[in-house]
C-alpha cells in the first residue's frame, strides 16, 4: 500500500485533529467540526461521536444517520470504514481495516480490507471487528467479541472467535 503525498499530508494533519479534540474541551458545534474536518465529510446532526475517539487515518470513514459511537472507540480506516444508519458502537470497541503479511519478507506491507457496518447493527463495548468483515442489517456483536468473518443479518455473535449464538427474529 503505497499513499500518495497528499494522503500522508492528510494523514498528519488529522492527527494533529484528533490530539486537538481528544485533549482540549469543545462546544458540540465545534467538536462536529473537527470531526467532519477528520472525515472529510459532513457528520450527520444526528450523529454523535463521544470522546475520546481515535484513528489512523480518519478520512476514510463514512457515517450514516442516528449512529452513536461511544468513548475509546478505535478505527484503523486506511482500508475504508462505512457505518450506515442507526448503528451504536459500544465504548472502547476497534474497528480494523488493516493487516500485515505473514511472510517475514513482507511483513511491513499492508493489507487493506474494507469493513461495513449495516443499518441498526449494535457493536458491544470492547468488540473487535477485523479487516474485510461485514456485519449485517440488525446484527449484534456481544461486548469483547473477536469478529473474523462477516455476521449475517438479524444474528447475534459472541466470543473469541466470534461465533453464533442465536438468531433474531
Amino acid at each position: 500500500m503505497n499513499l500518495s503525498e497528499a494522503e500522508q499530508q492528510r494523514i498528519c494533519q488529522n492527527q494533529r485533529l484528533l490530539q486537538n479534540l481528544n485533549c482540549d474541551r469543545h462546544y458540540d458545534c465545534e467538536k462536529r467540526q473537527l470531526l467532519s474536518e477528520i472525515m472529510g465529510r459532513p457528520v450527520p446532526a444526528s450523529s454523535e461521536i463521544r470522546l475520546p475517539f481515535y484513528s489512523d487515518c480518519g478520512f476514510r470513514i463514512k457515517i450514516g444517520e442516528r449512529v452513536f459511537i461511544n468513548m475509546g472507540v478505535m478505527m484503523t480506516d486506511l482500508g475504508k470504514i462505512t457505518i450506515e444508519d442507526d448503528v451504536l458502537i459500544g465504548p472502547g470497541a476497534k474497528i480494523i481495516t488493516v493487516n500485515h503479511c505473514l511472510d517475514p519478507e513482507r511483513r511491513k506491507e499492508l493489507k487493506l480490507s474494507p469493513v461495513v457496518i449495516e443499518k441498526n447493527a449494535w457493536i458491544g463495548a470492547g468488540a473487535t471487528i477485523l479487516p474485510g468483515v461485514r456485519v449485517g442489517k440488525n446484527a449484534v456483536v456481544a461486548a469483547g467479541a473477536v469478529v473474523t468473518k462477516n455476521v449475517a443479518p438479524n444474528s447475534i455473535v459472541a466470543g473469541v472467535p466470534a461465533k453464533l449464538i442465536k438468531t433474531i427474529k
